[in-house]
C-alpha cells in the first residue's frame, strides 16, 4: 500500500536525529506543517508545536518524539579508531560490522563498526559497547581529530525500504513515526469544526531523559496528553508470546492500560476504534509506560494521559520494522477522536 505523504515519512527516517542532536529534524518538521497550523511554537527544550484552535480552553496535547538512538564518542585511540557509548538504549550485538554516520563537529563522516574476523577468534561470550569500536579509515588521532571530538554522536547508516508493499523497515522508526503521525494528524484536521485545542509536538530527548516532553507538557498545561509512540511486536519468531503478549503488525494500533493511563481516554479512543471500524490492540503499563506519557503526567497539577502505540518489530535495531496500514489507521484514529470531542469532557474517573 502507498501511505499518504510516504515520501516526507521516509524524509524523516533519512535525517539524523539522535537525542540531543535533533534541532535539523525539527526544522524539516516544522517546515512540512506550518501550513497546516494556526501557530508554531517551540521551546528551550527544542521541542517543535503545531498548534490549532489555540483559543479553546480545552487543550489537547499530541506527542511523537523525533530523536532516534545513537552512539556518542567517548574517546580517541593515538591509531584514529573511535569509541563510544550508548546514547539511548542501543543494543551492542545489533551494532556489529554496521556502517555509521559519524556527525563530527567539522565533518560527517562514513565509519564501520570493527568486528574481529572468525578466524582470529571472533567476538565471544558478553560484550558492550566499550568492547566496539568506529572505523574511519584514519591513521592517527591527530588525523580524525580535525573532524571528531569527544561527545560528537553517530548513527547508524541505514536506509529505509520497504517490505512487500507492507511494512517500512529501518533506523529510527522509534520514534519518526511517531512524530510523522502527529504531524498527520494536525494536517489532517485543518480545516475542520474541531471544539478544542489541538497541540501537536514533536518532542526531543524521549531516548534519554524525556525532558522535552516534560517541557512541552509543562508550557502548554494540557487538559488531555496523549504519547503516540511504538511498542513490542511479538509477531516473528521465538518471542514470547506468554510473556510479552499478543502483538501484531497490521493488526491496528495500540492501546495502553495500566496504572497511569485515565480510563476516560481509552474509552473515548475505543468508540473512535469502533466508529471506524477498525481493529485495536492492547498492551499493559502496570506501573509506568517508558514514554513521553509519563513525564506529561506529572506536570503542573497533573495531566490525563493515554498511550497510542504503532506495533514494531526489531525495536532498537537498524531494521525496526512497521505496517503502513497500522501507521494510517493510528492516524485515522486519532483525528476521528478529536473530532467527535465536545471540549465538555469530564476527566475525573468518579464523576459521570
Amino acid at each position: 500500500m502507498k501511505l499518504e505523504n510516504q515520501t516526507f515519512l521516509m524524509t524523516l527516517l533519512k535525517t539524523p536525529s539522535p537525542s540531543s542532536m535533533e534541532v535539523e529534524i525539527q526544522k524539516t518538521w516544522i517546515d512540512y506543517i506550518t501550513p497546516y497550523a494556526d501557530e508554531i511554537m517551540t521551546d528551550h527544550a527544542g521541542n517543535a508545536i503545531a498548534v490549532l484552535n489555540k483559543e479553546a480552553d480545552f487543550k489537547i496535547l499530541l506527542a511523537g518524539h523525533c530523536d532516534e538512538i545513537g552512539l556518542v564518542i567517548n574517546r580517541i585511540d593515538e591509531q584514529g579508531f573511535l569509541y563510544f557509548d550508548k546514547m539511548g538504549g542501543v543494543n551492542p550485538k545489533a551494532a556489529i560490522g554496521m556502517r555509521v554516520h559519524v556527525l563530527g563537529f567539522n565533518q560527517t563522516l562514513t565509519g564501520v563498526i570493527g568486528v574481529n574476523a572468525q578466524h582470529h577468534g571472533g567476538i565471544k561470550g558478553d560484550f558492550d559497547v566499550e568492547d566496539l569500536y568506529i572505523d574511519c579509515g584514519a591513521k592517527s588521532k591527530e588525523e580524525i581529530s580535525a573532524h571528531v571530538q569527544i561527545g560528537d554522536l553517530a548513527v547508524y547508516d541505514r536506509q529505509p525500504d520497504v517490505l512487500m508493499d507492507r511494512y517500512i523497515t529501518g533506523r529510527g522508526l522509534d520514534n519518526r513515526t511517531g512524530q510523522f503521525i502527529v504531524g498527520e494528524v494536525l494536517r489532517k484536521l485543518k480545516g475542520k469544526e474541531i471544539k478544542v485545542g489541538v497541540y501537536a509536538a514533536s518532542t526531543v530527548n524521549e531516548e534519554t531523559n524525556m525532558g522535552g516532553a516534560y517541557f512541552a507538557a509543562s508550557g502548554i498545561n494540557p487538559t488531555i496528553a496523549i504519547a503516540c509512540d511504538v511498542t513490542f511486536a511479538t509477531d516473528y519468531p521465538h518471542v514470547n508470546k506468554n510473556k510479552y503478549g499478543d502483538i501484531t503488525l497490521g493488526g491496528g494500533p495500540v492501546l495502553a492500560k495500566g496504572a497511569p493511563i485515565n480510563r476516560k481516554i481509552n474509552q473515548w479512543l475505543e468508540a473512535a476504534a469502533e466508529r471506524l471500524d477498525m481493529p485495536i490492540q492492547y498492551e499493559l503499563t502496570p506501573r509506568m509506560t517508558g514514554t513521553d506519557a509519563d513525564k506529561m503526567r506529572l506536570t503542573n497539577k497533573g495531566v490525563p494521559v493515554s498511550l497510542v502505540s504503532l506495533p514494531l518489530r526489531y525495536m532498537h535495531s537498524p531494521v525496526e520494522t512497521a505496517s503502513l496500514k497500522d501507521i494510517e489507521d493510528e492516524i485515522d484514529l486519532i483525528v476521528d477522536w478529536i473530532l467527535h470531542m465536545t471540549g465538555k469532557e469530564n476527566l475525573n474517573p468518579l464523576e459521570s
